[in-house]
């Protein structure tokens, strides 16, 4: 993991509301320089700890991610974030492969690992619990169906804090 320390944002609140919507204006914000790189923009995640903030950005590419990528990926970030300043505090940039037990971020994503065994953390709970396993069933639209304790429960991708790929070794 590449790691860079910058000035990021103060206006930091839970996924779903200012932050989401700061994690998406990043996101626009680096695809192009991503992508030129030859690399894709798996996601951003913004973790906001006090003086210890953290932006993470997820890049993959065809042939999986090494070091060498990260570097790269990280110099062209930092020059945009350099230029743009979307954010005014202090934070550290990491930028890394998405990893075996790889965030989900969008309905394409959780869409392409239909059958796969995914870790659900909520913000508001489904079926009496805001953490969820189990088996994505479908994805139609902004809906993600799972089944999950011997049940199939749906869930809004909006009510998603967080959700990862149970890797299988």
């Amino acid at each position: 993991m590449w790691r860079c320390t910058r000035a990021f944002s103060p206006f930091l609140f839970f996924r779903g509301s200012i932050l989401a919507t700061l994690e998406f204006r990043l996101a626009e914000m680096l695809k192009v320089p991503v992508e030129a790189l030859g690399f894709q923009l798996w996601g951003i995640e913004y973790v906001q700890a006090g003086k210890h903030s953290t932006l993470r950005v997820f890049i993959d590419g065809e042939n999986g991610i090494n070091i060498e990528d990260c570097a790269s990926a990280s110099r062209q970030v930092s020059a945009v974030l350099d230029v743009e300043d979307p954010i005014s505090t202090e934070y550290t940039l990491e930028v890394s492969s998405p990893g075996v037990d790889r965030p989900l971020f969008t309905a394409e994503q959780y869409a392409g690992y239909v059958g796969e065994d995914v870790k659900l953390q909520l913000t508001m709970p489904v079926d009496g619990s805001r953490n969820l396993k189990g088996a994505i069933t479908k994805v139609d639209g902004q809906m993600l169906s799972l089944k999950a304790n011997g049940k199939e429960l749906v869930v809004a991708l909006d009510n998603i804090r967080k959700g990862n790929l149970i890797a299988k070794f």
